[in-house]
């Protein structure tokens, strides 16, 4: 989408809305892409940029002030996407190196890493981001802001960073030639106790999916 299409004439490039705006929704645009299935061998580093190149703007957002909304009451942005569609693609494409560990909250200790899925993840970061987007388009640029700001804080910001680590752990084994330990199964249904805390993917080694990736191991 053009920013003649999705920004207002009087706004400049240089302005952090329009700034935090581009960088969403060319993450919005890239994600719906790679789920479509069309280049699956470069699946995986292409949402490894996106989503590294999202969590600048949620850098932004977190470092910047509260953000206050212009109305007590939030407005109403309209129906909300379904992401059942996306997600599912993903689950599709990514299978079997969906599943990974997650620890939920770092500074909670003695807190057992639990099972988490790659696309899931990203079609929640998506809902959250679209939620946003809606008030922008109706310009409602503070709204779209406020929430933005609001919800990285408070869901999309620790599930983008959670996901970004598994998609960067997935090409560190492969590049690294380190192949991943074979879980027999477990799922994000099944809990994940000290002994098995690598990450759990299938039936996956790193010499199975760097093909698929376009990879080459190192040698």
């Amino acid at each position: 989408m053009s920013d003649a299409t999705l920004h207002a004439t009087d706004q400049s490039p240089d302005d952090f809305a329009v700034q935090i705006a581009d960088q969403i929704e060319s993450f919005l645009v890239a994600v719906t892409e790679v789920a479509k299935g069309d280049e699956p061998e470069s699946a995986v580093p292409f949402l490894l940029l996106e989503v590294s190149q999202l969590l600048l703007a949620g850098g932004r957002l977190g470092a910047h002030e509260d953000i206050v909304p212009d109305e007590r009451y939030e407005p109403d942005s309209g129906p909300e996407p379904d992401e059942d569609v996306l997600r599912e693609n993903l689950a599709r494409l990514l299978d079997p190196i969906d599943v990974y560990s997650e620890v939920f909250d770092p500074y909670e200790p003695r807190k057992a890493p639990v099972p988490a899925r790659i696309s899931d993840d990203l079609a929640d970061v998506m809902a959250d981001l679209r939620h946003g987007m809606a008030h922008y388009r109706a310009g409602r640029t503070t709204e779209a802001l406020w929430w933005w700001q609001f919800s990285y804080f408070s869901n999309w910001g620790s599930t983008a960073s959670a996901t970004l680590r598994a998609l960067q752990s997935v090409l560190a084994h492969v590049r690294l030639n380190q192949p991943l330990a074979e879980l027999d199964g477990l799922d994000t249904d099944q809990g994940m106790g000290d002994d098995t805390l690598e990450f759990e993917a299938g039936r996956v080694m790193a010499e199975e999916i760097g093909g698929p990736l376009g990879m080459r191991p190192a040698t």
